[in-house]
């Protein structure tokens, strides 16, 4: 069977952050480590493939996602987690290094038997949204270990979106369940609150958005504010944490699918046009393009999701990076929406909350561009020169906007900084077609 073991390792107590260098270093160190082991001994002599091994370090520490064939999901955690460990205690400079996590996120196998299942009781969803959040829940529930199942792992100093402190105790949504009755749907609440506070690059008021005028009469306001208090029960805190904590929930389930896609491309060496299998994401990008998107553009696009999703949770995040950043961002609210629409969480509130954290961490929707077939000849046109879209922007997806903006270096396109007419992958587009 096939698993994706998230490892979660960090520096040591007291240690200084790592600068932008020995963040390149220290990749390279773990990358070096894992490259070495082909196979790992388990229990009785099994041994486990190690398939390959993506890693995103971030100030604090790193985030390895680790792919192996196991005959169990709890021989590929602990195998995985005392490889980690192994090559962190060889390296002389991360030996002092901590494992807080080693686990497996979602089940790839799951995924395709959802896919691949007949009509029935048991059928997933036939939305494509619905089932991403599905199987993510599935395997979600199998990993859990008992506890007060809050969900929040880590310490991190940084600023916490749970708005009141309650962390997973939102037990008041027990109506208006779907599926198995309210009592799951609660169960689920619970559960995705309980997920908010690992969002520590954002705050609550980065939910709430700007203020627009008011220009109701005050009576007038306060009987539609009461009167929408009593439509939507996720109105306030609780659809703040339910936001928040959907997004720590989708950041999980869009990398292990964005794996997928890669594994997909690369399995039938072809691109997203070409592809004749189910995508989960990459066929979402502009379409114009996808004659360009090939494996080394999954894997950066990838790489580029890991790492951005990494800087939500560890505090570190700013600003967006790249195009490509803001494109991640798209699919990632995406997937946090369809989470919360499967377990009955989606209202009115819970929506607002999504839309105004993405128009605060957006500094413009300048890449919607890319989808209007009416702009189509952009790259060329000088026309179309402007704050945010020039022809550059729109060939090197993966060139910082700034010398401040961070973009992780298994990506970064630096070819593209001098070459407009690159592509998406980061090669040169030929003659007369991108």
């Amino acid at each position: 069977m096939s698993y994706v073991v998230t490892v979660e390792t960090r520096l040591p107590d007291g240690a200084v952050v790592l600068d932008p260098l020995q963040q390149v270093g220290t990749s390279t160190l773990l990358e070096h480590g894992f490259d070495a082991v082909e196979a790992i001994e388990g229990p009785d002599g099994i041994e486990i493939d190690v398939v390959e091994t993506i890693v995103a370090v971030h100030p604090g520490g790193a985030i390895l996602k680790v792919f192996v064939r196991a005959p169990s999901l709890e021989i590929a955690e602990h195998a995985v987690g005392s490889v980690a460990a192994d090559v962190l205690e060889r390296s002389e400079l991360l030996a002092d290094w901590v494992v807080e996590s080693s686990e497996v996120k979602l089940h790839i196998d799951l995924t395709r038997e959802s896919l691949e299942a007949a009509d029935g009781p048991d059928a997933p969803p036939s939305d494509l949204q619905a089932r991403r959040a599905q199987h993510a829940a599935r395997s979600a529930d199998a990993v859990r270990t008992a506890g007060d199942g809050s969900g929040a792992r880590g310490e991190g100093g940084a600023a916490d979106v749970s708005g009141d402190g309650e962390g997973d105790g939102g037990g008041d949504g027990d109506e208006g369940g779907h599926g198995s009755g309210g009592g799951r749907t609660a169960d689920h609440r619970a559960h995705i609150r309980g997920l908010a506070p690992r969002l520590s690059s954002f705050t609550p008021a980065s939910f709430h958005g700007e203020q627009e005028p008011d220009v109701e009469e005050p009576d007038e306001r306060e009987h539609d504010e009461r009167e929408h208090d009593e439509e939507t029960p996720g109105r306030g805190a609780e659809a703040v944490e339910l936001a928040a904590g959907a997004l720590v929930y989708a950041s999980d389930v869009l990398i292990d699918e964005l794996y997928d896609d890669v594994q997909t491309l690369a399995d039938e060496a072809t691109t997203v046009a070409d592809c004749g299998s189910e995508l989960w994401h990459l066929d979402a990008l502009p379409p114009r393009y996808a004659g360009t998107y090939d494996e080394l553009f999954a894997r950066r696009f990838l790489v580029t999701a890991i790492a951005l999703t990494t800087r939500f949770t560890d505090g570190s995040f700013q600003r967006l990076g790249c195009l490509a950043e803001e494109l991640v961002l798209k699919l990632l609210v995406e997937q946090a929406h369809a989470t919360l629409d499967l377990y009955g969480l989606l209202d009115h509130a819970t929506a607002e909350a999504l839309d105004r954290f993405a128009d605060g961490v957006y500094e413009d929707r300048d890449f919607e561009w890319l989808y209007d077939d009416s702009t189509e000849d952009a790259d060329e046109d000088p026309a179309f020169e402007g704050p945010g879209v020039t022809p550059s922007t729109l060939g090197g997806w993966f060139t910082p906007f700034g010398d401040d903006r961070y973009v992780h270096p298994y990506a970064v396109d630096e070819a593209a900084e001098s070459d407009p007419g690159s592509t998406p992958s980061g090669h040169r587009a030929a003659d007369g077609g991108s």
